[in-house]
């Protein structure tokens, strides 16, 4: 197995990312201390007590990904959180509910930053996001450690909700499938459906590419097939011939990418000219299903498959459908990519916990205790807009659906789940 190449070091880049941990290491410590037990009005609890003035609004965090590449995945998740207010009149517990939003830009190192930013507003009640596991890594303790839960929308590394996961993931709870399940789908369509026998897989560093890729080969392999290499890129890198040159001479019936945007892209375009990989299939994860990867890849994405949730009207929830309605007539398009409905739940998840917790006074404030709001999440059950929400008790609330989708259109304006990429599987 071909071991994680080496990439130059930013040290500049590695000197940015230190200050903030450092910084947000210290913010956390000086809130953490603010966050003892507390009793405030008639509420007491055991890390904290917020307070909500009469006609004040609830503030809910968000953290997704909003500029760059791979922007429609977070302004997706983002609009689904919108709607879910939305349709609740902007209105929670007897308040006006405002979201406020950071963008994490799909990075550890943006969402220690969006974490650190949300943390230090004392008026933020709870979290929603990420949709980037790597952002999830870092922010979820930090968010934490001041007492706020966070629900992840499409953030699905299987480190996040495993059973030995560290106490600062105990306020972290997703509204998404774990890849544990996804690897699992890919590993039996990649072996059962494509009678693929040798498989490559390329990770970018990421723990959802890195711990999709790990799951999904240790699955294929039980299933009796080849893993020829795990390959590693950096997210950022261009010239992929290299990588391709190398991936050919091992004759894979199949190429495995669980990558972002950018990278599949390069990896597509430079692909075809490449000798040896001409009848190679190669197959994408959730992170490029948006019209982005269209305008990115050019003519290379047609044929193109993603191993994604199957997220047709027949597999989620009832009102589902509803959804789509609404999301066309707010924001004059269909859904830009597929974790909108994740993100819809997880917003009314927090709304929910949220109403069973709030004591409002006769004088109109509220009172909210944060760990008492920790485990009305935890409780909560509902038939969401993905399908059935109800948590483990190490925060894993949500299912995992599989389907495979195929690009058909090179046109980026053609782009729309269902048809481009079409559902191939099941």
């Amino acid at each position: 197995m071909t071991r994680p190449g080496r990439h130059p070091v930013n040290f500049r880049s590695s000197r940015r990312a230190a200050l903030i941990v450092v910084v947000a290491t210290a913010a956390v410590v000086v809130a953490r201390q603010a966050f003892a037990a507390q009793t405030l009005g008639p509420v007491t609890d055991e890390i904290g007590v917020l307070r909500v003035a009469k006609g004040a609004p609830i503030q809910i965090g968000g953290y997704w990904v909003l500029t760059g590449p791979d922007a429609a995945l977070g302004v997706d998740e983002r609009r689904g959180a919108e709607l879910a207010l939305r349709d609740r009149k902007n209105t929670v517990a007897g308040h006006p509910a405002r979201l406020v939003v950071e963008d994490d830009g799909c990075s550890a190192e943006g969402g220690q930053t969006a974490a650190t930013k949300l943390a230090a507003n004392p008026a933020i009640v709870i979290v929603l996001g990420p949709g980037c596991s790597g952002a999830a890594t870092a922010a979820a303790p930090i968010l934490w450690k001041v007492g706020i839960v966070d629900i992840g929308t499409a953030s699905s590394a299987p480190s996040l909700t495993a059973p030995d996961r560290k106490p600062g993931f105990d306020g972290f709870v997703r509204t998404i499938f774990s890849d544990l399940h996804q690897g699992d789908a890919d590993a039996r369509w990649l072996h059962d459906t494509l009678k693929a026998s040798r498989v490559v897989s390329v990770h970018d560093g990421n723990p959802y590419s890195r711990e999709l890729a790990t799951v999904m080969g240790r699955k294929f392999t039980e299933l009796g097939g080849t893993i020829a290499a795990e390959e590693a890129i950096a997210p950022t890198d261009v010239d992929m011939h290299p990588l391709l040159t190398r991936i050919a001479t091992l004759k894979p019936d199949a190429v495995y990418l669980p990558l972002l945007v950018a990278a599949s892209a390069q990896i597509l375009r430079q692909a075809k000219g490449v000798p040896g990989l001409e009848k190679t299939v190669f197959i994408g994860g959730g992170g490029q299903m948006a019209p982005e990867l269209i305008q990115a890849a050019g003519a290379s994405v047609v044929g193109y498959r993603l191993a994604y949730p199957d997220v047709s009207a027949e597999a989620m929830g009832k009102a589902y459908p509803r959804l789509v309605a609404a999301y066309k007539n707010v924001y004059g398009e269909l859904p830009i990519s597929g974790f909108h409905a994740h993100a819809y739940d997880a917003a009314e998840m927090a709304m929910r916990a949220i109403e069973r917790v709030a004591v409002t006074t006769p004088d109109g404030t509220t009172y909210i205790g944060r760990k008492a709001l920790r485990d009305a999440v935890y409780a909560t059950e509902f038939e969401g807009m993905s399908g059935t929400i109800k948590c483990n008790v190490h925060g894993q609330c949500a299912a995992f659906k599989p389907a495979v989708y195929q690009f058909t259109s090179a046109d980026p304006s053609t782009f729309k789940i269902g048809s481009n990429p079409k559902k191939i599987f099941p």
